[in-house]
């Protein structure tokens, strides 16, 4: 069972932006799937998308792969195609990849995914990849790089290789954006969390994850190197888009 998210109950601690650091690792998993929408029917369409565009002898990248869930989830769906792929998982935070290493600990050594330090905002290198995950990972990206991040993704991807996007989104309205994050507030404490710690993570938050509509995250995938954009799951304030680069584009 994995440990309780309690990380904002206190409030006599005084609120920082929030990080990756080893508290939240302990409590990561609990935190995704009690803040997320419909987490594990999302885990399973991004296997499924994973799996059909996943090639033989091709990687398989997740860019903030934090404690290795989705890594895992994809392990699994191309798995049963039985298609052989590198895994890679990367994260900027070494106490996630900790947690992810021991997710994987048992397995044998060619089916363990590759795990690296890395810090997209400094950019990264794809090569021969067929699959790239972004799973609740571009909004912490500085808005300055993430241009050049695409672009890197598009320029390692192969033809007709996909990028799974996965975001909290913005409405375009301004009245329905606060109808959508108060229903999504809603959602939170009927899984447990009270207003307090709803409140405090906004607070902390409130600087480091900067969210885009979702016409500007397919601008955004179109602008550089994506030829076909089309949102997969849309959940009040939260999105996945696939995105695809077709050959000869």
């Amino acid at each position: 069972m994995p440990n309780i998210d309690t990380l904002f109950t206190d409030e006599s601690k005084t609120i920082d932006d929030f990080n990756f650091d080893e508290t939240t690792a302990a409590v990561f998993d609990d935190m995704l799937d009690r803040s997320i929408p419909h987490y594990r029917e999302l885990q399973r369409m991004m296997g499924e998308i994973a799996a059909e565009f996943s090639q033989p002898n091709t990687a398989v990248y997740d860019l903030g792969c934090s404690t290795g869930i989705t890594l895992d989830t994809i392990r699994h769906a191309i798995g049963a195609t039985g298609k052989p792929v590198q895994l890679v998982g990367l994260d900027y935070s070494e106490p996630m990849l900790d947690r992810a290493r021991e997710r994987f600990a048992a397995l044998p050594d060619k089916e363990r995914p590759v795990l690296a330090l890395a810090d997209l905002n400094h950019g990264c290198a794809i090569q021969n990849a067929s699959v790239v995950v972004l799973n609740l990972t571009l909004q912490f990206i500085r808005p300055l790089y993430r241009d050049r991040l695409i672009r890197q993704i598009a320029d390692g991807l192969d033809d007709n290789g996909c990028l799974i996007l996965v975001e909290k989104v913005l409405s375009s309205d301004s009245f329905l954006n606060r109808l959508f994050i108060k229903l999504y507030y809603d959602m939170k404490r009927r899984n447990g969390y009270s207003d307090t710690e709803i409140s405090r993570k906004r607070e902390a938050l409130e600087n480091v994850l900067i969210p885009y509509r979702i016409e500007e995250n397919v601008e955004l995938l179109t602008r550089n190197g994506f030829a076909a954009a089309d949102t997969f799951f849309k959940w009040y304030n939260f999105a996945g888009i696939v995105a695809v680069k077709k050959a000869n584009q």
